[in-house]
């Protein structure tokens, strides 16, 4: 291609009349042409003066599309002979050393062992609302007024630090502010140092186990458990031993083999099955603490909402010896969008924790976190949540009536005593493809079998969320899943 034709190639694809500016055009002209072989490694181009009267153009716009493409290793300057294509030949830059052997087809990219293990074993559901998705809070109902209020009120003023990372724990003030209100409802015995925000529970575990474990160590879990909090631990190397739960709660008589680094239980509310851990039990556990070295991480889940009795005193505050580590969220008592959680880290971990967070994570959110600190001190979050237990309580009756009146007695129920779902028990039946079939008819529900351990060895039964379900909702939205229950023999 002499400098004519090169010239007259290029204008062919100018368009003056587009949007897009004439280096940009001239760019993307000259490196098609390079890349696909009609201005082959080594011909010399024309001058930038040169090319710039042909293209009727300005000297500079060559100048830099010249730079430009020399930056990417597309032309080479030889200093006194000129601009020239360069050589991009695999064979130029191939490194050193004897020839690769062929291989038949490019090898296509993969996970890890343990990135394969994380997506099979995902059980996040595309739907997060609706009759009957467990766990989730009905977010309709959070005074967003007040929120808006304080929204404004520390945007108006923000200050240049609250811009920036987050110090190690979090914000003081809301750090303050969740002691007092941990202390008042929960029982749990905290100074503000020892709170360390994170985004929630699956942060506050990860945390806790990079802090506290190495890999091979061993961590005891309920079983039935949350399978987000199995899978976390696994994905970080941790051998899991499965212990099971009966009425009272956690039961390890039966547990052998190495002691565990750290005991993960659910003692106000037990995750999935509802059952509270007795007295007895929570002293026990805090004395096999004791006797193994071990740490106890408590995860208070959803121990706010209780129906007919008082909320459940935390274990945290029957600990004299700092073996328990509270974690906590706020995404069921506000809404899961807020991203906040927080760790009651005991005083010999209090400082690591939080550094820990700040190093690892980053964290950021400060102003959120002033609106949060605000919400809970001016008494928004404690009102919140007695209008939402009062809300939840009859939606819950709701639905047990209406299991009730298709069923009778026949089916019993499990856990309804607190929290945002009950456990409709289904002896003998397939929960997995009974859930299957209602998520098909427009019910959304999770199969009890998949929180165990080993899959199929538990109980078969459904979680029903009813907590995001309006009243008026409730009876026929389980109408239709009693229609699917009585095709598979219910």
């Amino acid at each position: 291609m002499t400098t004519i034709a090169l010239s007259d190639w290029l204008l062919a694809r100018i368009n003056r009349d587009e949007a897009t500016p004439l280096h940009r055009q001239l760019h993307e002209a000259l490196l098609a042409a390079v890349l696909e072989g009609q201005l082959p490694a080594g011909r010399k181009l024309p001058s930038s003066r040169l090319l710039a009267r042909e293209l009727g153009v300005a000297r500079n716009t060559v100048i830099d599309v010249y730079e430009t493409l020399g930056a990417q290793g597309c032309l080479e300057t030889r200093h006194g002979s000129g601009t020239f294509v360069a050589d991009l030949s695999a064979e130029r830059i191939a490194p050193p050393g004897p020839a690769p052997q062929p291989v038949a087809a490019p090898l296509a990219p993969r996970l890890s062992v343990r990135g394969e293990a994380v997506v099979k074993g995902a059980r996040v559901f595309p739907r997060q609302w609706g009759a009957f998705m467990p766990g989730v809070p009905d977010v309709t109902e959070f005074p967003t007024r007040v929120w808006a209020r304080l929204h404004n009120r520390h945007w108006n003023r923000a200050p240049p630090e609250r811009l920036s990372y987050a110090p190690a724990g979090g914000l003081p003030a809301l750090r303050v502010a969740l002691a007092e209100h941990l202390r008042t409802a929960r029982g749990v015995r905290c100074e503000p140092e020892q709170i360390v925000i994170t985004t929630g529970i699956h942060q506050s575990i990860d945390l806790t186990a990079r802090l506290l474990t190495d890999p091979g160590d061993t961590v005891w879990l309920e079983d039935p458990c949350y399978w987000g909090l199995r899978h976390s631990l696994q994905s970080l190397g941790l051998k899991l031993r499965p212990v099971p739960v009966d009425a009272e709660g956690l039961n390890w008589s039966g547990t052998r083999g190495a002691a565990p680094r750290f005991i993960v239980a659910t003692p106000s509310h037990q995750y999935p099955l509802g059952m509270v851990m007795t007295l007895p039990r929570r002293q026990a556990l805090l004395e096999q603490a004791r006797a193994h070295g071990s740490w106890i991480v408590e995860d208070d889940y959803d121990s706010e909402f209780r129906y007919g009795t008082r909320p459940i005193t935390s274990l945290q505050g029957l600990d004299r010896d700092g073996l328990v580590i509270y974690v906590g969220s706020l995404s069921k008592t506000l809404f899961p969008g807020l991203r906040m959680g927080y760790i009651v880290a005991p005083p010999s971990l209090a400082a690591a924790f939080a550094e820990g967070v700040a190093e690892l994570y980053r964290e950021g959110q400060l102003q959120q976190q002033a609106m949060l600190a605000d919400f809970i001190a001016e008494g928004h979050f404690a009102a919140h949540i007695r209008r939402m237990r009062g809300l939840y309580s009859r939606r819950r009756q709701a639905l047990l009536e209406a299991i009730h009146a298709e069923f009778g007695e026949s089916l019993p129920v499990m856990g309804d005593n607190a929290g945002l779902h009950l456990v409709l028990s289904l002896p003998g039946l397939d929960d997995r493809a009974i859930a299957q079939a209602a998520v098909e008819a427009g019910v959304a529900t999770r199969p009890l079998s998949s929180y165990y351990h080993g899959h199929g060895d538990g109980l078969s039964g459904l979680l029903l969320g009813y907590a995001c379900v309006r009243e008026e909702a409730i009876a026929p939205a389980f109408a239709t899943l009693a229609r699917v229950l009585r095709r598979f023999g219910a």
